[in-house]
C-alpha cells in the first residue's frame, strides 16, 4: 500500500496516527536540525517534519521528486490558517525516493514566472500546480452535474459518428482521408446537428452528449479548434418548455459546483433590445453604461460626421460614462478612440459636462437648445464624459460601442466578478446578408424554424424574418444556444431557396438528411452550450486554455507534442495523397 492518506486529508483529529503519504516534494527548506517538506498531491499539501537522523535521506530529495513518507500526525506549534492541513504536520520516521525529477523549467506554484507558451510546453508539469487541477476538477464537477440533471429529466445519452460528411455552411471543416476510399475525405463534426436532428427522426425524444467538436478557425482566447460542448435535443416540447430545460440544467450546475443560487425563471431579452441597449448580442449585464439611441435628437446638428451618417440612412449612438469627466484625459481618450478603430469606426466624438457647461472639439457645432436636447436624451450630469460614434453601417456603431462599453466596465470596476448573471436572448434574425457575397446566410443554421407568423417573409422579405432561436448568455460570454428546427419539407425547401442553394447542392451537401425528413418528422428543438466556455467563466479565467488539459496554442499547435506535423512518405502513399509546397 502507497499511502494511508491523502495530503488534504489529516486534520487535528488524526494526531497521533502513524500514517503513509505519497506525492511530489512541492518545497524543502533546511532549518539545520530540522528539514521541512511540503509533500503535494491533487487533494492538498501535507508538511513533513525531519529530523537530523534522517539527513541522509534528506540531503538527496528535490523539489518534485516522488517520495513515500511514514510518520506519525503531531500538532503544528506554528499553525498556518491558509491550508485545510495547517493545523497539523507528519513527523517523519521513514522516507522513500519512489522517483527522482529534473530541475523542473517552470516554479509549480499557484503563482508562477511561466510565461503561458512555456507553460503550455510543459502543460505536464503546469497541470500540477494547484490552480490548475482545481481547474481541470471543477470542470469535471461540471460535466457530472450536466450528467446528473439529464439523467434524471429522462434525458439518454447517444454517441454520434465523429466521422461524418462535409457539409460546409459555417466554420471550415477539418478532413480526414479515407484509405479504403481513395481521394474521398470525412469531415470532423463541427456539431452533430444533423445526426441528432435524425435522433429525433428516431423517436428518441430526449437525445444528450458531451460532444467533441471541430472547426478549422482562427483561434483567441475564448475559442479552440477543438472543442466540447453539451448537446441536448428533445421531440414535442416547445420553446419555453426547451428554455426552463436549459436554465434549470444551469441552475443545478451552479448550485452543485458553486454552491450558488440562480434565480429562475431566467429573464429574457429580445436580440433587437440586445442591440439597441448594449450594442451586442451578448451583454454583460452586470453594469449599466447602457446606448442612447441619438438619431432623432442630432438629426439638425451641423456636424459633418453625424450628418453624413444619418444622410445615408446611418446612425448615432452615445455611451454616457458617469462621473469620468476628470479621469479621462484627452490622452485617455484617444486611445479609446483607438479601440473603436479596431471596430471599423471611423472616430469617437466626445464631451465632458463640467460645471453645468458642456466642453470638448464638437460642442461648438451644437446650439444650446441641441445641447440640452442631447444632455436630456444621455440623462447627462456634471463630470458625465460622452462618447458618440456614427455611421451609416448599424453594425459599426454597435460593434464600437460595445467594446468600448466592455472595456469601461472592466477598466472602471462597474461589476463585481464574483456575480453569474444569467439571461436568454430571443427572438434573433433568421438570415444575415453578406455585402462581399450578395447573398443571405443563416445567423444560426439551415435548419431554424421561423417564428410564427413569419413564415412568408423567407422569400418576400427575408432581413425582417425572425426565428425561433435563443442563445444564453453570462457575463458578457455567449454559453451557447438553440433553436426549434424545421420538420415540415416545404419549409425547409423555402430556407434552402432563401440561402441560395440549388437542388444540386441541396442533395450534395444534405442529401441523407433531407430524405431522412421524408418519414414522419416530429416537431423538435434543442440547444447545444459551450463546456470550455462555461468553465472558463465559472473558474473565473480569461482564457478556456486554462480549463483545458492539453490544449491548443494561437498558432492551432499543440507545444507538447508539436501536432500538427509531416507524416511518413508511405502514410501519404497509402492514403494517395501528395503534398504540394507553397513557395
Amino acid at each position: 500500500m502507497y499511502r494511508t492518506h491523502t495530503n488534504g486529508q489529516l486534520r487535528l483529529s488524526d494526531v497521533g496516527k502513524t500514517v503513509q503519504l505519497v506525492g511530489w516534494v512541492s518545497r524543502k527548506r533546511n532549518l539545520g536540525a530540522l528539514v521541512f517538506i511540503d509533500l503535494r498531491d491533487r487533494y492538498g499539501i501535507t508538511q513533513i517534519i525531519c529530523d537530523e537522523k534522517m539527513e541522509n535521506i534528506t540531503k538527496e530529495i528535490r523539489n518534485e521528486y516522488v517520495i513515500q513518507v511514514e510518520g506519525v500526525v503531531v500538532e503544528r506549534s506554528s499553525k498556518n490558517p491558509h491550508m485545510p492541513t495547517g493545523e497539523i504536520e507528519i513527523e517523519a520516521k521513514t522516507i522513500r525516493i519512489i522517483n527522482a525529477a529534473k530541475q523542473p523549467p517552470m516554479i509549480i506554484a499557484d503563482e508562477t514566472d511561466a510565461l503561458e507558451d512555456f507553460r503550455l510546453q510543459y502543460r505536464y508539469l503546469d497541470l500540477r500546480r494547484p490552480h490548475m487541477q482545481q481547474n481541470i476538477i471543477l470542470r469535471a464537477k461540471i460535466v457530472k452535474a450536466i450528467h446528473e440533471f439529464l439523467d434524471n429529466e429522462d434525458f439518454i445519452e447517444i454517441e454520434t459518428p465523429y466521422l461524418g460528411k462535409s457539409t460546409p455552411e459555417g466554420a471550415r471543416d477539418f478532413l480526414v482521408p479515407s484509405r479504403v476510399h481513395p481521394g474521398e475525405f470525412y469531415a470532423l463534426p463541427q456539431s452533430p446537428q444533423l445526426f441528432k436532428q435524425m435522433l429525433m427522426v428516431s423517436g428518441f425524444e430526449r437525445y444528450y452528449q458531451v460532444a467533441r467538436c471541430f472547426r478549422d478557425e482562427d483561434l483567441r482566447a475564448d475559442r479552440q479548434i477543438e472543442f466540447t460542448q453539451i448537446d441536448v435535443e428533445t421531440s414535442f416540447l416547445s420553446t419555453d418548455e426547451i428554455l426552463d430545460i436549459g436554465e434549470r440544467m444551469m441552475a443545478y450546475v451552479m448550485k452543485k459546483v458553486k454552491n450558488i443560487d440562480i434565480e429562475l425563471p431566467l429573464r429574457r431579452m429580445t436580440w433587437h433590445e440586445a442591440m439597441e441597449r448594449y450594442g451586442i448580442d451578448k451583454p454583460d449585464t452586470r453594469f449599466g453604461l447602457e446606448l442612447a439611441n441619438l438619431n432623432a435628437v442630432v438629426q439638425d446638428v451641423d456636424f459633418a460626421v453625424f450628418k453624413n451618417a444619418l444622410s445615408q440612412g446611418g446612425h448615432v449612438k452615445g455611451i454616457n460614462v458617469k462621473g469620468q469627466a476628470d479621469h479621462y484625459s484627452r490622452k485617455a481618450i484617444d486611445k479609446l478612440q483607438d479601440l473603436a478603430k479596431t471596430y471599423k469606426a471611423k472616430g469617437l466624438a466626445w464631451m465632458k459636462v463640467k460645471n453645468s457647461k458642456a466642453e470638448g472639439p464638437i460642442v461648438k457645432f451644437f446650439t444650446e437648445e441641441q445641447l440640452s436636447r442631447l444632455c436630456e436624451a444621455m440623462q447627462a450630469e456634471d463630470q458625465d464624459l460622452l462618447l458618440f460614434v456614427a455611421d451609416t453601417h448599424y453594425e459599426v456603431v454597435c460593434d464600437a460601442l460595445a467594446a468600448l462599453r466592455n472595456h469601461l466596465g472592466k477598466e472602471l470596476h462597474l461589476y463585481d466578478p464574483n456575480t453569474f448573471d444569467f439571461l436568454w436572448i430571443v427572438d434573433f434574425p433568421m438570415f444575415e446578408y453578406d455585402e462581399e457575397t450578395a447573398r443571405y446566410y443563416a445567423k444560426h443554421h439551415p435548419f431554424t424554424l421561423p417564428k410564427p407568423g413569419h413564415e412568408d417573409l423567407i422569400a418576400s422579405d427575408p432581413a425582417h424574418c425572425l426565428a425561433e432561436a435563443y442563445d444564453i448568455v453570462l457575463n458578457g460570454y455567449e454559453l451557447g444556444g438553440g433553436s426549434q428546427r424545421i420538420y415540415d419539407q416545404d419549409m425547409q425547401a423555402k430556407v434552402f431557396n432563401a440561402l441560395g442553394f440549388t437542388d444540386e447542392s441541396i442533395q450534395a451537401q444534405f442529401g441523407f438528411f433531407v430524405e431522412a425528413l421524408k418519414y414522419g418528422t416530429p416537431p423538435h428543438g434543442g440547444f447545444a452550450l459551450g463546456l470550455d466556455r462555461i468553465a472558463m467563466i465559472l473558474a473565473q479565467e480569461k482564457s478556456l486554455r486554462d480549463v483545458i488539459a492539453f490544449p491548443k496554442n494561437a498558432s492551432a499547435r499543440c507545444p507538447v507534442s508539436m501536432a500538427p506535423s509531416a507524416v511518413a512518405p508511405e502514410q501519404l502513399e497509402e492514403l494517395e495523397i501528395e503534398v504540394s509546397k507553397h513557395e
